[in-house]
């Protein structure tokens, strides 16, 4: 299925080589395309891994066993297989990630639980054994692979390559941080998005790690959807190698921790923007702001509940100003609301104030706004402090046209 790169589109970022991290990629051939579609990373002794996965209560084998995973706090390799989910497959797909797993490990000299496994791809067919181990030995013997590269091998309905990049100081040490991520369709996480990988040369305590991670994921991974459906693979992994020159970040007094946080939170909310611009069909990149709910959660919900509305997202797509389809959104959120407190704007312009239309509201400009293809929709409840942004895109036939023909 040949598509159409994405009007909402970024460039691949130059992006500089992590210390402890080796790239490959190589054709497992898990569906009928001419294209690189296993991603293989070598990981230097003793980097500390987090993350975070789906809720998804059909998780795949390769979810189940990186929860586990992860709780050691070390890793040594991760490989990607795109075309095939591996999920709802049984014995059977857990069987050939445990054998990738061992094919790995036996190649670098570490324990199969230091081998990390993401899949993507249709459901319910479990991952071809012989193609794996085909992939994985191909990968081996590859050479480096680039980010980009990297990045496309990961990928199934994109349409373009994702990659963010950050830096901090700690001390008088610049540590990198790189990450990559795949995602389309699918994407409403209850976790994280997708396929996600993060990767700096920064020496930070599992533990710690894991706490940055999980408070990045709130705000950015957690803050997006295209089509409100929770993803049976949805992984983000970060690995920091430690081979940056600066002592170990421990926690939030340790020296840089909040500058390496910081840089965390930046890469996240690119990656996770990235995803909502390839929204399979989508032609424009909507911001979400909900300020005056009676909490930050309750914003974050009110937000998601007006992101996934298809008549919201619709009506964005025919670049029409109906907030009344907005009221609907927040009224059905199930969170505290007063429809005499509420307002509602476009690009700036309050369409509504307190419940009311705004009196001489002018249409023309909001009109114009939405001929763009980057639009602001703000919401106030004006009844607490709470507040959050989501992002999402609109609703176009393309989206169908995608998906009815997903497997083809």
């Amino acid at each position: 299925m040949d598509l159409a790169v994405s009007p909402l589109a970024l460039p691949f970022p130059d992006m500089p080589p992590i210390g402890g991290v080796k790239l490959r990629a190589a054709r497992a051939r898990y569906k009928d395309w001419e294209r690189a579609d296993l991603t293989y990373v070598e990981l230097c002794e003793g980097t500390a891994v987090a993350g975070v996965f789906t809720q998804s209560l059909c998780a795949s084998s390769e979810v189940e066993l990186g929860r586990e995973q992860v709780r050691s706090g070390r890793a040594r390799a991760l490989i990607v297989n795109a075309g095939n989910a591996n999920a709802f497959t049984g014995y059977r797909g857990r069987e050939a990630v445990e054998a990738i797993m061992a094919q790995a490990a036996d190649h670098i000299g570490c324990s199969p639980r230091e081998v990390l496994v993401s899949s993507t791809g249709v459901i319910g067919v479990p991952l071809p054994k012989d193609k794996a181990q085909d992939g994985v030995a191909a990968a081996f013997a590859a050479d480096a692979a680039s980010w980009e590269d990297a990045a496309k091998a990961i990928g199934t309905t994109d349409t373009f390559a994702k990659g963010a990049h950050a830096s901090a100081m700690i001390g008088e040490n610049r540590v990198e941080l790189c990450g990559i991520i795949k995602g389309s369709g699918m994407i409403a996480p209850d976790m994280a998005t997708m396929l996600g990988y993060i990767f700096t040369d920064a020496d930070v305590a599992p533990a710690f790690l894991q706490t940055m991670l999980d408070q990045a994921t709130a705000k950015t991974f957690n803050c997006i959807t295209v089509d409100g459906d929770t993803s049976t693979s949805d992984t983000v992994l970060v690995f920091a190698t430690g081979k940056a020159a600066h002592p170990s970040i421990e926690d939030w007094d340790s020296p840089g921790a909040d500058a390496f946080a910081a840089a965390l939170n930046d890469v996240c909310r690119e990656l996770a923007q990235l995803v909502v611009r390839d929204g399979e069909g989508a032609s424009k990149f909507v911001n979400v702001h909900v300020s005056g709910a009676a909490s930050d959660e309750s914003a974050r919900k009110i937000g998601l509940a007006i992101a996934n509305s298809p008549l919201v997202k619709t009506a964005i797509a025919g670049e029409d100003a109906n907030w009344g389809r907005v009221v609907m959104a927040v009224g059905k959120a199930g969170e505290p609301a007063d429809r005499d407190k509420l307002s509602i704007g476009f690009g700036g312009i309050w369409a509504a104030r307190e419940g009311l239309p705004v009196d001489g509201y002018d249409e023309a400009p909001v009109a114009e706004h939405l001929k763009g293809e980057e639009i602001d929709l703000a919401v106030d409840l004006g009844i607490g402090d709470g507040r959050a942004t989501v992002w999402t895109c609109d609703l176009t036939h393309g989206y169908i046209s995608i998906n009815a023909d997903y497997r083809s």
